[in-house]
């Protein structure tokens, strides 16, 4: 294969992907582009297709439409297929996949081609890197989870592939070596300057080690962009949804105008008589124990004040979760604050909320 890779071309190129199994789509018309040094997360839950997608990508699986280009050179497509050892692309898996009967030094060397010098120089410089370089002669056995994906990580490394795929990778993993684990293989990622795509269904993963987040459903890309623009500029109830808790305040416009009990919402666009949902997320409420809202950190932009009762609180250790009942229609509110503040039960509030953190879109 012809390498044509320069600064400006993409390092993986998927273009108009399709694929079903037993007459079911699963992949519609997928669109990807990912460049040298770059981490894209394809986020979304189970069933999806985010796996589908990544097999497709690394040619264990083939699709029925579409073509997938490395370095501008065609992979896979209409009239040609090229097999995975083929195409220069590392791998990663939930179960690490280390073979059991090798030693830390030839797991990662597996694969490796050259003299047996310049192999040697590769594994050990690999395994310093990832904090491994005095475990060479030991087998996976002997290993901790959290050390035997650092090895399946300099495995998949060690033949510089042009591309990485990473399949929920991290998931094995307990929360308290999850994120240290993250850190490292981002860095170390970062350092080869492979093109990366990893799949995941946790959103805090994906905001924490992607440049560019692909957030998919039913089988589609339904919005791609920053972490920044995905999380405060949702594309629909379902994004912002995945990314937190959220609060929806149903509605009907009228003459481009919601109203709510914290007043009225601007609706530009739609009909009247169209429902309308607004979105806001528990951390952007804000109580106070008066009507007027003027505590320390009120705006004009926080809206009127409305009554709220409380129903519950709860401590959840670095933040509290309050849950309310609005007293103008009977809905329930949950809100957020970073501190240990839990009111009793049937204590009065008075919630607002910026609109500048509200979300409107039509209900279905």
């Amino acid at each position: 294969m012809v390498n044509k890779h320069n600064q400006d071309m993409a390092r993986l190129e998927v273009k108009n992907l399709y694929h079903q199994f037993d007459g079911i789509e699963v992949i519609k018309d997928l669109n990807l582009s990912i460049q040298s040094g770059q981490v894209t997360c394809l986020l979304g839950p189970s069933g999806c297709g985010k796996s589908t997608t990544l097999r497709i990508i690394a040619g264990v699986e083939r699709q029925q439409k579409g073509t997938i280009c490395l370095d501008g050179d065609i992979v896979s497509g209409p009239s040609l297929h090229i097999p995975p050892d083929k195409r220069r692309v590392g791998l990663m898996f939930q179960d690490f996949a280390l073979f059991p009967h090798l030693t830390v030094s030839e797991n990662v060397g597996f694969g490796l081609d050259g003299s047996d010098i310049n192999k040697k120089d590769r594994i050990n410089s690999l395994l310093d890197r990832v904090g491994l370089g005095e475990f060479e002669k030991k087998f996976p056995h002997q290993l901790s989870g959290g050390e035997q994906q650092r090895v399946a990580l300099a495995r998949a490394i060690a033949p510089k592939p042009q591309l990485m795929l990473m399949d929920e990778p991290f998931s094995g993993l307990d929360l308290r070596l999850r994120d240290e684990i993250r850190d490292d293989t981002l860095g170390l990622l970062k350092e080869e300057g492979a093109a990366v795509l990893l799949v995941t269904h946790d959103p805090d993963e994906a905001m924490r080690m992607a440049d560019e987040i692909a957030l998919m459903r039913n089988g589609e890309i339904v919005q791609k962009g920053v972490p920044y623009n995905i999380y405060n500029n949702p594309v629909d109830k379902e994004a912002a949804s995945f990314f937190s808790d959220i609060n929806v305040i149903k509605g009907i416009s009228n003459n481009s105008l919601i109203q709510t009990p914290f007043g009225q919402f601007l609706t530009p666009g739609l009909e009247n008589g169209q429902p309308v949902e607004i979105i806001i997320r528990p951390q952007h409420l804000k109580m106070d124990f008066d009507r007027n809202g003027k505590g320390p950190n009120a705006t004009i932009q926080d809206g009127v004040p409305a009554k709220a009762i409380v129903v519950n609180s709860r401590f959840m250790g670095s933040q509290s979760l309050v849950e309310f009942q609005m007293e103008t229609d009977c809905s329930y509110l949950k809100a957020t604050v970073p501190a240990v503040f839990l009111p009793k039960k049937g204590t009065i509030l008075w919630l607002s909320m910026r609109r500048d953190r509200c979300f409107v879109f039509p209900s279905n």
